[in-house]
């Protein structure tokens, strides 16, 4: 395939591509937790707040916090004012169920800005990558390790979501895995989606973006069906813990 070299806008990608092939986790946790009109939920790293809307749609009071400007600008376009924050979660009653979503970084991070912010025993969930070997995807992602030497999302599979969760001194309560399948309208859009994801950020620097992006739609051919649809059979992983 040849590169089309579309101009991306990563956080309006994540939003408007990418970030919903992780809903069936979303879905899958939330009811899992019972989350509802009486929860009170926290998004670590909650990105353009997909997450959060789905939690809000269910009747829960929501908050999220993020590092990225662009895609906290969006999550403010859907959700009410005062909702997200770069500083910290809104003041208000403590959370009693808090997610991190897209891997470890905010729990190891700010353990003990977001214990301050939440009830004795609430629920903290933490996700990531399921084995390679169930994750079509991981081979597109070696895309990246064959240009920096790293391989994105394996730090966070296995035994690792249960280390950070240990390290930040939280009781393991339970874990499951959630088919989450990644489907595009074509290689175009899943390049699009992919890069939006911060995945190949190291793999743009190391190299440039038009050779990544070449890399990518060769790595994607296995998965484009008759159609010209991508489709990408995933499983991801989340562990649920309690605070003390």
């Amino acid at each position: 395939m040849t590169p089309t070299l579309v101009p991306h806008h990563p956080a309006r990608d994540w939003a408007e591509i990418q970030e919903r092939m992780l809903v069936p986790l979303y879905e899958t946790v939330y009811d899992r937790l019972g989350v509802g009109a009486r929860s009170s939920v926290l998004g670590l790293r909650c990105g353009s707040g997909l997450a959060l809307l789905i939690a809000a749609a269910r009747g829960a009071r929501v908050a999220g916090t993020d590092d990225d400007l662009a895609r906290l600008a969006l999550a403010r376009e859907r959700l009410p004012e005062g909702t997200v924050s770069m500083a910290g979660p809104p003041e208000g009653d403590p959370y009693d169920v808090i997610t991190a979503f897209h891997g470890t970084g905010p729990l190891t991070a700010g353990t003990a800005s977001f214990t301050r912010s939440a009830q004795p025993g609430a629920a903290v969930v933490v996700a990531g990558w399921g084995p390679p070997e169930r994750c079509a995807t991981a081979s597109v992602l070696r895309v990246a390790e064959r240009l920096t030497g790293w391989v994105p999302g394996e730090r966070e599979d296995g035994e690792e979501l249960e280390a950070a969760v240990a390290a930040a001194g939280l009781r393991w309560e339970g874990s499951g895995r959630v088919a989450c399948p990644f489907g595009y309208a074509g290689p175009d859009s899943a390049v699009r989606g992919l890069l939006s994801t911060g995945e190949f950020d190291a793999a743009v620097r190391a190299t440039d973006a038009h050779q990544v992006e070449k890399e990518l739609l060769e790595a994607l051919e296995p998965y484009v069906r008759a159609d010209g649809t991508v489709w990408m059979p995933n499983v991801f992983r989340y562990v649920i813990a309690r605070l003390p």
